[in-house]
């Protein structure tokens, strides 16, 4: 995995704006993705196997628990892509991951955490395009192609992977998917957001990227950077005013502001 050290917010814009560049329409359009994390040694683990890593299995009685008691507020969808949407949305265990089409939304979950300013942050650029095109299977690409895509919206999932069982059984080799989520809510829409998920739950999407060379890039943020890329994220509002909207992403921004950082 590349990894970059950015030492101020120069630093980090110009990394994200590298090569992202099309002559060919003259506008600024990447095959990028990006994952903010506030420790850089956390990885890439989903809810599911940090609570479950006992077992795995739990997976089955999570989803049906959550579509019994939950059944009102999911008005009984039958997508399970939309069963586990709306569960990873509200901290339910889920194989699925975060993700954001913008680097600067990837910057904010990486320096929002005052108790983690004492460790170096990061963000995690991929280039999923080419990801899916080395690893995805066939029809599965065929797919995505077809539909001039590089991310399934859950139609394209509820059409050819209609379980989660559909999903691990689809071939013996697992792969990583990216789907976007209805939305659901303001914060999906607001967070430019997107999920991955791996067709094996044991496996993690670092097993499956560190098969390839040059598809991710590891942007570090130095705890001593922290502060400067917070401060002027606040200034362009890349905060939980816009990111959480509501009175508790209010109530979470003023509580940031106003505190002492140690």
């Amino acid at each position: 995995m590349n990894e970059i050290i950015i030492n101020n917010w120069l630093e980090l814009q110009d990394i994200i704006f590298k090569d992202v560049y099309e002559s060919k329409i003259g506008r600024y359009r990447a095959d990028y993705i990006y994952r903010g994390i506030s420790n850089k040694n956390l990885g890439m683990k989903p809810k599911l196997n940090r609570v479950c890593a006992h077992n795995l299995e739990l997976e089955k009685s999570i989803i049906r628990n959550f579509k019994k008691y939950g059944y009102t507020e999911l008005n009984n969808s039958s997508s399970i892509w939309h069963i586990i949407s709306i569960g990873q949305h509200y901290g339910l265990p889920t194989r699925l991951l975060d993700w954001t089409y913008s680097p600067l939304v990837a910057a904010h979950f990486a320096t929002e955490d005052l108790n983690e300013y004492d460790k170096d942050g990061a963000i995690y650029a991929l280039d999923f395009d080419k990801l899916n095109r080395l690893q995805l299977p066939k029809r599965l690409l065929h797919v995505l192609l077809e539909s001039n895509s590089k991310s399934f919206s859950m139609d394209m999932l509820d059409s050819e992977l209609p379980t989660l069982e559909s999903f691990e059984n689809y071939q013996e080799e697992p792969f990583c998917l990216f789907f976007e989520p209805s939305s659901i809510s303001d914060r999906i829409v607001n967070q430019y957001a997107l999920f991955s998920t791996v067709s094996k739950s044991q496996i993690l999407i670092d097993d499956i990227i560190n098969k390839y060379p040059n598809v991710v890039t590891k942007i570090i943020i130095p705890a001593k950077t922290k502060l400067e890329i917070r401060d002027k994220l606040d200034y362009i509002n890349i905060s939980e005013r816009l990111l959480y909207p509501g009175l508790d992403g209010l109530c979470s921004w003023i509580t940031r502001r106003y505190s002492e950082i140690k």
